[in-house]
């Protein structure tokens, strides 16, 4: 049978890199999480060969902070996953909203690398309403 090594792979490193030996590589688990991130950080259409690939979370960009926003990006993270990493199963996605920052949301993905009994996790940042509220005095030049 083939090791974990061979099943979990390898593949470029991202953000991409260079090494003195070439473009750095990423390996076993930290691939599976760096494509995890790749997922989710690419809409659907970005890639002209595999369209569908990724998640649809820019369209909640603008979405009000409240459950049904993070209902709707657990769903949408959930589903992506299961589609585009075959690596992991036991997805389990929580979003709230990040108090540390306005308008950001947590994602928190627990996971499990198939053919292991190690529980994995990624929290994932992601803003709402382009990261927090304009300043009470903001006024565009066409206001002026």
């Amino acid at each position: 049978m083939a090791n974990d090594s061979d099943f979990l792979g390898q593949g470029w490193m991202f953000p991409l890199a260079v090494q003195n030996t070439g473009i750095a590589l990423a390996a076993d688990a930290d691939d599976v999480r760096q494509s995890i991130l790749l997922i989710l950080s690419t809409s659907p259409g970005e890639r002209v060969m595999l369209p569908e690939f990724g998640t649809s979370l820019n369209e909640l960009v603008f979405a009000p902070m409240n459950q049904a926003t993070f209902t709707l990006a657990e769903t949408k993270v959930t589903q992506a996953l299961e589609k585009w990493e075959p690596r992991i199963t036991q997805i389990e996605v929580n979003v709230e909203q990040d108090t540390s920052a306005a308008g950001q949301l947590l994602i928190q993905i627990q996971y499990m690398i198939r053919g292991s009994n190690v529980a994995q996790n990624l929290g994932y940042p992601f803003y709402l309403q382009g990261g927090g509220d304009l300043s009470p005095g903001y006024q565009t030049d066409a206001a002026q």
